[in-house]
């Protein structure tokens, strides 16, 4: 997805997102549309994986891997949907590592939407599992596409024109899961 590209988001009335504050704390949560910025980037979303993984690009040049750790994707009319899980990991070009949002995930366990204990537990050992991944060099973190480069003629991907309904449709969803938990 090179920069400039559409993408979908969740925001509340008051412009918070997900990263901001917790799910059950937003106030009408509905997704919307935004343009991600910054790096060019691949992504690998493998058939009923807990994760995708991202090839960040900066200018052209390979930056390091992204390892989004999300529930199984799901196809759908606009393209793909998923939940993220909230704890990611960041894997350098030579394959060192960190973890992102710890913080953040800690502090969600328990809340409602969110998980428990147990479940975050398998959440941080899919993470883990990666890491080994990243740390022998297997794949994905063997170099294979380290050198992509996307045909200059591509332009920035949109969302497709009946967004405004899909979107409507999952915010209206997200009310009736509040409601249902009330």
């Amino acid at each position: 997805m090179p920069a400039g590209s559409e993408f979908a988001v969740l925001r509340d009335a008051d412009g918070r997102r997900l990263h901001d504050t917790p799910l059950d704390e937003m106030r009408r949560p509905g997704l919307v549309r935004d343009v991600w910025h910054s790096n060019d980037i691949l992504v690998l979303m493998p058939p009923d994986a807990g994760h995708s993984v991202w090839w960040f690009f900066t200018e052209g040049h390979f930056a390091g891997w992204y390892v989004n750790l999300e529930k199984p994707f799901t196809r759908t009319d606009a393209g793909v949907d998923t939940t993220d899980l909230v704890l990611d990991v960041w894997v350098e070009p030579d394959r060192s590592w960190q973890w992102k949002a710890e913080d953040e995930m800690a502090a969600r366990i328990g809340r409602p939407h969110y998980f428990d204990g147990a479940t975050a537990a398998g959440i941080r050992a899919e993470g883990e599992r990666l890491i080994k991944l990243a740390e022998a060099g297997a794949y994905p973190f063997d170099g294979t596409h380290v050198d992509f480069r996307p045909d200059p003629a591509w332009t920035p991907l949109t969302l497709p024109s009946h967004f405004a309904a899909l979107s409507r449709r999952g915010a209206e969803t997200l009310t009736r899961r509040e409601s249902d938990d009330e």
